[in-house]
């Protein structure tokens, strides 16, 4: 399925880079809370961080939006889990889930080559310390996989999705798969930069030998096995839209009838229909489009 397999082991060497100082904000409310022995997903204003936890150290999946967040997180993580952060592991470059990363000067960050560029562009104007404390030490192009205290965890770049970097974690022994902004739990898409390939994305991840799909906004449930069935039904919204645009456009319709014409109102009750429906249209008309 991979191309190459790269290892990589808690000796790899980097400079560690001096924390940016912290910005005036006040102290976010975040809860960490257990998904099974092991796994844990931070929320904070519906925004989840995930937390890998292994014999040699934690993983953390997404820094989310400011550095007072990601303190309350690491901070969480020391009272509760009392083991130091070893990887940061990184998908969406937007601001939400980026910002944060300047409270890992001391864990090694990851992320796929184009988060980086995109990271970089998003970037540009702002202070070289800020640049620096943000960007990933290492990238990768197809996969990764790395193996604290031998727990094996692959990092799988699935194509363009919500992003053009998007990737998903997945921990094999625990058959649980981190998707970050790739799965909107019970919610409706956010897909100002996104492609019609996020289906697909979502196809690769439900693929998986995974029981437990861990989001990058909104609550799990419960049981958190019923999070399939929830992406399931994340990938539907993708999949209606993506079919009425296209009936849009072959019956010849322009951009702005089809912002018009494909109201899904099947989903109007869901948190973000307002604000994105016609972005989502927008985006997905012109992406097909690009594909003629």
């Amino acid at each position: 399925m991979f191309r190459s397999v790269v290892a990589l082991s808690f000796c790899v060497a980097f400079a560690l880079l001096a924390p940016l100082q912290a910005r005036e904000a006040t102290p976010p409310n975040g809860t960490l809370h257990p998904i099974i022995p092991g796994h844990y997903a931070y929320y904070s204003n519906g925004f989840v961080s995930g937390v890998i936890v292994t014999s040699d150290g934690v993983v953390v999946v997404d820094a989310l939006g400011d550095e007072a967040t990601a303190k309350d997180e690491r901070q969480l993580i020391a009272t509760t889990i009392k083991q130091p952060i070893k990887y940061l592991i990184s998908s969406s470059f937007h601001d939400n889930y980026s910002r944060g990363n300047t409270a890992y000067p001391d864990a090694v960050r990851l992320g796929h080559e184009n988060y980086r560029m995109d990271l970089l562009n998003l970037m540009k104007g702002r202070p070289a310390a800020e640049q620096q404390a943000r960007l990933p030490h290492l990238t990768f192009r197809d996969h990764l996989i790395i193996y604290p205290g031998g727990k094996e965890i692959r990092i799988l770049h699935v194509g363009r999705a919500h992003t053009r970097g998007d990737s998903i974690v997945f921990v094999p022994a625990d058959r649980i798969v981190y998707l970050s902004e790739l799965f909107f739990y019970d919610r409706f898409p956010w897909m100002a930069d996104g492609y019609v390939n996020w289906i697909n994305a979502i196809d690769i991840a439900l693929n998986l030998d995974a029981d437990i799909f861990v989001p990058a906004h909104g609550v799990l449930a419960a049981d958190p096995r019923e999070s399939r069935q929830a992406l399931i039904r994340f990938r539907q919204i993708l999949v209606d839209a993506r079919d009425a645009v296209e009936k849009e456009i072959a019956r010849g319709a322009t951009e702005d009838e089809t912002a018009a014409a494909v109201l899904m109102p099947q989903y109007n009750g869901l948190n973000g229909y307002q604000q994105q429906r016609e972005v989502v249209v927008r985006r997905i008309y012109r992406d097909l489009k690009s594909l003629l």
